[in-house]
């Protein structure tokens, strides 16, 4: 709203300084303040709130060092961080764009499957909370919004640069050529990126086509599956992180200030240029979205780091996950999300080996065996005698070392 109101007075009035509003980084960096703000001081008031409520946590004994004293430790957090997003979005970003509009949109819908979840837990006694089949249920039907407004939208495009020769002829005839003129006219596509390869767009249409071209109407049914079975991994990845104190929001705050450099610069022409990648028309604004996103999940560690004084709930994680999902989406890097979420990739697969292995075991045997000692995967490290604050130091650390990883690959083929 700022943002128009700005923009208004610099047409009309020429006010000075009204201006800078029309920069992608002056409202990114406005936004994170204002973001990291909104959830340090009135992420206690929330607090406090949620205690007055008796939300606290009811801790399932695991035998875990340290679990009793965190009984009673309010819970639903994640309302920190959903406020503390929407606000700054809501006055800074251009709220006709696309993309803004759908992170709104995830944002909302798994917060409010999240709350479902946490309040059914909390004031209706259940603890498995919301029933498996009804989180899923909520996860497709937002892959389903996500995938068919990306595909149906006639402002998802994209733009393929020339072939080389033309490239050349047109760079020797004018040197100072722009960057924009070195690219094809807007189009709709399903092209995607595969780190690491060559040749590294892929088009999901191949999928069917290579059985008969006329399949490609159909692209959008491969493109849909492929955003359901993307948001319902990584939420339920981000939920399954979350688990001791700030970890989830620490690795994730981690992936999504790198999902943010690729916003950057897939919707920068000039860059796109320089770095040979796949140049996405009006994708930048997200960046302002991801910038309250890193400045909430930021604010909110204030509160959740060890001694956690609030916990994020499923309210959080699921948000949180679901919001990384439809970024990577977006910017065409959704391949990428096994190394850059690989910390959320680890505790899904310990959990699936670990029930999978006892199960087989315990047809074959007559007696269930684990792998680890306890799933998720942070949870066998605590089980092994290590410090929770260590685990989730160790793990942020690697979580940086595959955020780099992923950066590089927009070089690397």
């Amino acid at each position: 709203m700022l943002y128009y109101l700005f923009e208004y007075l610099e047409k009309q009035f020429q006010l000075p300084g009204a201006s800078l509003f029309g920069f992608l980084t002056f409202r990114a960096a406005l936004a994170m303040i204002l973001s990291l703000l909104i959830s340090t001081i009135y992420g206690k008031r929330i607090i406090r709130f949620l205690q007055k409520k008796q939300m606290g946590e009811t801790i399932r004994d695991l035998g875990l060092e340290g679990q009793k004293e965190k009984a009673g430790t309010p819970t639903m957090g994640g309302l920190i961080i959903i406020l503390a997003t929407l606000i700054p979005v809501f006055l800074l970003a251009k709220l006709e764009n696309i993309y803004i509009i759908l992170l709104i949109v995830t944002t909302l819908w798994m917060g409010v499957i999240g709350f479902i979840d946490d309040y059914l837990k909390k004031f209706k006694n259940d603890k498995e909370g919301l029933k498996g089949r009804f989180k899923v249920l909520g996860q497709v039907g937002l892959g389903i919004i996500v995938g068919a407004t990306l595909f149906f939208h006639q402002d998802v495009t994209m733009k393929e640069k020339l072939p080389i020769e033309e490239q050349r002829i047109l760079l020797a005839q004018n040197p100072d050529i722009e960057a924009s003129k070195l690219f094809k006219q807007e189009v709709k596509s399903t092209q995607t990126t595969i780190p690491f390869v060559k040749g590294n767009e892929f088009d999901y249409a191949k999928v069917i086509t290579w059985i008969s071209p006329s399949l490609e109407k159909y692209a959008w049914v491969i493109f849909i599956l492929v955003t359901i079975f993307i948001i319902t991994a990584v939420s339920n990845g981000a939920n399954l992180t979350d688990g001791i104190d700030g970890l989830a929001a620490g690795t994730s705050a981690i992936i999504v200030l790198t999902l943010g450099i690729f916003a950057w610069v897939s919707g920068n022409i000039i860059f796109s240029e320089y770095l040979n990648i796949m140049y996405i028309p009006r994708v930048e604004e997200i960046t302002i979205y991801i910038a309250a996103f890193v400045g909430a999940l930021i604010g909110f560690l204030w509160y959740n780091t060890y001694p956690a004084q609030v916990f994020m709930g499923d309210t959080g994680s699921l948000t949180i996950g679901g919001i990384i999902a439809v970024i990577a989406i977006a910017v065409r890097k959704e391949w990428l999300i096994p190394v850059l979420c690989g910390i959320f990739l680890a505790e899904n697969l310990s959990v699936v080996m670990q029930v999978s292995w006892f199960k087989y075991t315990k047809k074959k045997y007559g007696e269930g065996r684990r792998i680890f000692k306890m799933s998720p995967l942070h949870h066998h490290y605590q089980k092994s005698g290590y410090h929770e604050s260590k685990i989730v130091t160790r793990f942020w650390i690697i979580g940086i070392l595959l955020a780099i990883l992923s950066i590089v690959t927009l070089k690397i083929r």
